[in-house]
């Protein structure tokens, strides 16, 4: 029920009281369900997906694409979100959307290597 309960959460818009509600838990115990099942995501499988990888690779990857003595780029991007209901005007970008940045540096085949 806990994985439910956080999968609903993070992959809706819905308020934690409403999604509270839809599973017939507190609110609170429903804040602890969707925090513990990002940690577990985390402890469990972060490392199998993100790795920093070889890194005498991934010089020679962005060598052959002509950056030599490269072990990564980084860039960033807005990505869209609801706006919260206050401090809103703190996460409205310079193209005047709701959004939160994620910057994040890649390998020479665009993989992340860190979070």
């Amino acid at each position: 029920k806990r994985v439910a309960i956080a999968l609903w959460k993070l992959a809706t818009p819905d308020s934690y009281r409403s999604v509270a509600n839809q599973f017939g838990v507190g609110k609170s115990t429903m804040g602890v369900a969707v925090m513990q099942v990002a940690h577990a995501i985390v402890d469990l499988l972060l490392s199998k997906v993100v790795t920093l990888g070889d890194v005498q690779v991934i010089i020679d990857g962005f060598s052959a694409m002509g950056f030599p003595n490269c072990g990564g780029a980084i860039d960033g991007t807005n990505i869209p979100i609801l706006g919260p209901a206050h401090q809103g005007s703190q996460y409205i970008n310079r193209k005047g959307y709701f959004s939160m940045v994620l910057q994040a540096p890649v390998d020479h085949k665009g993989r992340f290597t860190n979070i």
